[in-house]
């Protein structure tokens, strides 16, 4: 049986009030940038999935490709160079000809949120695109969540229950009940990295274990 067909948010999405007024707010202010729901980047046929919480303001949110413009995706597109999830050159900038490789990257909640900060309803109210999302990856073997953020919306959208009984923890590799596996990572925000929470090394780590479960 084929994938369901999934459907990105439409680029006036109204689900969220809170985040449709700084959406608008943001297009007076900056209008040369994207300021609308950021698509996922990557095919779904791919096996991994890299989930973020939400685009970061001048980073997709002006770019429209996740994780493009800011430190987080100078790290996570490096990463996934090395590792052979990427190839091309990253240059931050969405035209830069990056492909990427049995992967794809979306985030739980598409549009922005103030201070970075979704509620909960607004993770409700979006749920339902990484929901289709993973049932039209029809090849899908492994999520990567950035963040406990992340985290908890994939056993979410996933229905996994007890929660509990997969916490998030650093370079863990859970085996879910829906045959999934979800491999949990810090955030690779500059603040993370600034404080030491995250090196470089550690988040390598994290997708050296990746590419080793999905190659044996």
């Amino acid at each position: 049986m084929p994938a369901p067909a999934f459907e990105e948010p439409p680029l006036d999405c109204p689900r969220c009030p809170r985040l449709v007024d700084f959406r608008h707010d943001l297009q007076g202010r900056f209008p040369d940038w994207k300021n609308a729901p950021v698509r996922s980047f990557g095919k779904l046929d791919a096996q991994l999935l890299i989930v973020g919480l939400a685009p970061g303001m001048k980073g997709a949110n002006r770019t429209g490709r996740p994780f493009t413009g800011d430190y987080a995706g100078d790290l996570l597109y490096s990463t996934l160079l090395k590792f052979g999830f990427a190839q091309g050159t990253y240059r931050a900038d969405p035209n830069d000809g990056l492909q990427l490789v049995d992967c794809r990257i979306a985030n739980a909640v598409r549009c922005l949120p103030p201070e970075n900060k979704p509620l909960p309803i607004e993770f409700t109210a979006c749920r339902p695109f990484l929901q289709s999302e993973l049932a039209a990856m029809p090849k899908l073997r492994i999520l990567v969540a950035l963040g406990k953020g992340a985290h908890d919306q994939i056993l979410r959208a996933l229905a996994v229950r007890p929660a509990g009984a997969y916490p998030f923890i650093h370079n863990r590799l859970h085996k879910l009940p829906t045959g999934l596996m979800l491999a949990d990572s810090y955030h690779c925000s500059r603040y993370n990295t600034n404080t030491g929470r995250l090196t470089t090394e550690m988040f390598h780590q994290v997708f050296d274990g990746v590419r080793r479960a999905l190659d044996a």
